[in-house]
């Protein structure tokens, strides 16, 4: 029995490498008792799952777990276009999701935990959001030492970064929305939410703003004091690192707060659709698992928080998520943001 595990999963390794989607990291998780090995994609980085994947197994020891991170728009070329063969698949990209699910490519599923779950925390019993977290704003400290003042809304982003041209002069970060679907996703909401958003992104391109694929390089990056700031970071991963990464403060802009859904959803070409089950259940549960959500940094969804922030803009399942990936509009979108970043 654990020689044709073990045979099913090199198979499925080579198998893998033949596909042309990029792969950052594969990382196997042994079960002591292995019956099953479920396989997940994920964007999520390891260190902030792994505490879910060690309580996961604790509950299912019988369950190896082959974790591939990949970034939001490889996950959705591999799922969409190559027919890779996942057994769950997890993003912070909500649009590209909802496109996943809306294109047939994602199984029904409810039970108890699926519907516990707020109604704008799932869509189609097809996608089942399991954390809640915010874009922010990092500062460096080196820049921005405690007690100095740092901008509350974009219109002070503006004036600050406008005023000290100098200063932030190749020293500001934010994504490259031409290769992150989370990028995308919060530069999609932000024109949606405010005007200044434009404006804010012509300022940067003036300062030959750096631009990044993932928010730990850019949280690496304001901490050594070689950014001053960094816009949209994905404040879990903001959060988790400040104790390993000293040198950055995180600023909750007080105009708005885009809110990101973390989901889970089971393709249909799952191999272990049971063993998929059994982990979206777990997901769901991390609001009950509050030694989880400290040792991953993932907040888990909580129905209270916005109503408690007037700030936050949660981002809301449904076919509006799919409006900025039509291909015209995302083409013109893409467009005006080189027009306004891109500038040389």
């Amino acid at each position: 029995m654990r020689l044709a595990g073990l045979a099913a999963l090199i198979l499925g390794l080579c198998a893998r490498a033949a596909l042309g989607f990029e792969v950052e990291e594969q990382v196997l998780y042994q079960a002591p008792e292995e019956r099953v090995v479920l396989r997940v994609i994920s964007t999520a980085d390891r260190a902030a799952f792994e505490p879910i994947l060690l309580g996961f197994q604790a509950e299912h020891p019988g369950i190896t777990v082959d974790y591939t991170i990949t970034s939001t728009s490889e996950l959705m070329r591999a799922i969409a276009d190559e027919g890779a063969q996942f057994d769950l698949a997890i993003s912070s990209a909500m649009d590209l999701q909802t496109k996943l699910a809306n294109d047939g490519f994602a199984m029904t599923y409810t039970d108890a935990e699926t519907e516990g779950l707020p109604g704008w925390a799932t869509w189609r019993d097809q996608i089942f959001a399991f954390t809640q977290e915010p874009a922010v704003l990092v500062v460096s400290e080196a820049d921005f030492p405690p007690g100095t003042p740092v901008p509350r809304n974009r219109d002070e982003l503006i004036s600050l970064l406008r005023d000290n041209a100098d200063r932030f002069m190749g020293r500001v970060g934010t994504y490259d929305v031409r290769r992150s679907g989370f990028g995308y996703l919060m530069a999609t909401q932000d024109s949606r939410n405010s005007e200044a958003f434009w404006r804010l992104m012509e300022v940067m391109g003036r300062l030959d703003a750096r631009l990044y694929c993932c928010s730990g390089d850019m949280i690496r990056d304001v901490a050594s004091g070689d950014l001053a700031l960094a816009y949209n970071v994905l404040g879990s991963y903001a959060r988790s690192q400040q104790e390993a990464v000293p040198g950055f403060r995180i600023v909750e802009m007080e105009d708005y707060l885009s809110v990101m859904l973390r989901t889970a959803l089971i393709p249909v070409n799952a191999e272990e659709p049971e063993a998929a089950r059994a982990l979206v259940d777990f997901l769901l549960q991390l609001r009950k698992r509050p030694d989880l959500v400290v040792a991953s940094g993932l907040p888990s969804i909580d129905a209270q928080i916005p109503r408690a922030n007037a700030a936050l803009r949660p981002i809301r399942f449904g076919p509006g998520l799919l409006v900025f990936l039509d291909q015209l509009r995302r083409e013109n979108f893409l467009r005006s943001w080189e027009s306004s970043l891109v500038q040389n």
